[in-house]
């Protein structure tokens, strides 16, 4: 019996995939790329910010008034839920050397006759001091310190109202004469894991899709086995790399498949959409991924390069991203470049599906862009086939 030449295809395509999966288990690596360290990262990552923000945070107190008002306004600072009095200075130069020691994250100066100046209407003044080297440490005690220094003020205001004849009514219409009701959307607790691990597990994941695949073919001309395994495809190109990546897209997309349940399933993060536009941009995440390490490679066909390559670009995509720092107000040149990174349009197609429940046709522009990804070996692929031919690996 005559095999056509789409059944002869398809015996070399599987004969590429066999010997592929043999190299997979035949080495731990890519047992702990591809499985281990992926489930490390997403436990790690979920567990570190499991509270959702951190709390109790060490800071510091100069009370020089010493009075029942300073008092008090201490221990309501002590009582927020983010921020904890640790230890009371007898000046500012002794918190500030605390401070300058990594001790505490910032502390609370009350400065003399706090009390008196106020109750007389001589405008005391009130400072903090809040080390912003810990951004989110120092962000979150600001925002405490900050909140109840004006709340000191406005008790202070609200008793000499009092003393002056005004009704609670009338005071606080004075004190606050607009009310703002404030409602998060999407995120209603403010937990700072709903924020950071829905890009990182996926970032971290980009960044082993990137690495192995760029090991994977890299391994091959360094250990001269390139040829071979051109042959096992028919010295074709595509068959060849279509072989290769088949196996590894399978664990992957399980992988990716397997944080979505976990994110979404166990730990409840807000997913309004449901879960499978949630799969379908991990799917697509992962083949853009491997598309962008086989142009890594085969712009740079050395192993050191190529992984050198990926794990820069890996890197530069939590900067650039937009779930940290607004891409918006970056430069319009950054702006511009932050399309280049796969992990970009999959942070902007969550923010649309889980968090904002929109439809997928909000984000057609970010799944197109994933496409668009997935086609880039195409421009690289006859110089790539050219590397394996005829490059020879130097140590």
């Amino acid at each position: 019996m005559m095999m056509t030449g789409s059944q002869n295809k398809y015996i070399y395509l599987w004969q590429v995939i066999k010997r592929e999966c043999s190299r997979l288990v035949s080495r731990p690596l890519y047992l702990f790329s591809m499985v281990i360290a992926p489930l490390f990262c997403y436990i790690f990552f979920t567990t570190l910010m499991g509270a959702g923000l951190p709390t109790n945070l060490p800071i510091g107190a100069v009370d020089l008034d010493n009075s029942t008002t300073s008092r008090s306004i201490l221990r309501n600072l002590d009582a927020l839920e983010q921020s904890e009095i640790v230890s009371r200075y007898e000046s500012f130069d002794e918190a500030r050397i605390a401070m300058q020691k990594g001790e505490i994250y910032g502390f609370f100066y009350i400065p003399e006759k706090m009390s008196a100046k106020a109750i007389s209407g001589r405008q005391p003044k009130i400072s903090f001091y809040t080390n912003n080297s810990y951004l989110i440490a120092g962000s979150l005690l600001f925002k405490d310190m900050k909140m109840m220094s004006e709340l000191a003020g406005g008790a202070v205001s609200r008793a000499t109202l009092y003393a002056k004849g005004a009704t609670e009514k009338q005071a606080m219409a004075i004190l606050q004469p607009i009310v703002i009701d404030t409602h998060p959307l999407n995120n209603p607790w403010l937990n700072y894991s709903v924020y950071l691990c829905n890009t990182l597990v996926p970032g971290i994941l980009m960044i082993m899709i990137f690495m192995t695949t760029v090991y994977s073919i890299g391994v091959e001309i360094k250990d001269r086995t390139a040829r071979e395994w051109l042959r096992t495809g028919n010295n074709s190109i595509y068959i060849s790399l279509a072989g290769k990546l088949l196996p590894q897209t399978f664990v992957f997309f399980i992988m990716s498949s397997f944080y979505n349940a976990y994110l979404y399933g166990y730990l409840h993060f807000p997913c309004n959409s449901g879960i499978l536009p949630m799969i379908l941009a991990s799917l697509l995440l992962v083949l853009a991924s491997q598309a962008c390490g086989v142009v890594m490679i085969g712009v740079l066909p050395t192993l050191r390069l190529g992984l050198s390559f990926a794990s820069l670009w890996g890197v530069i995509s939590f900067s650039i991203s937009g779930f940290t720092f607004p891409v918006m107000a970056m430069h319009p040149v950054l702006q511009a470049l932050s399309n280049l990174f796969p992990l970009r349009h999959y942070f902007l197609i969550y923010v649309d599906q889980a968090l904002n429940g929109y439809s997928m046709a909000y984000s057609w522009t970010n799944y197109i862009a994933l496409l668009l990804f997935i086609m880039l070996p195409f421009t690289i692929v006859h110089r790539l086939k050219s590397a394996l031919i005829y490059y020879k690996y130097v140590p």
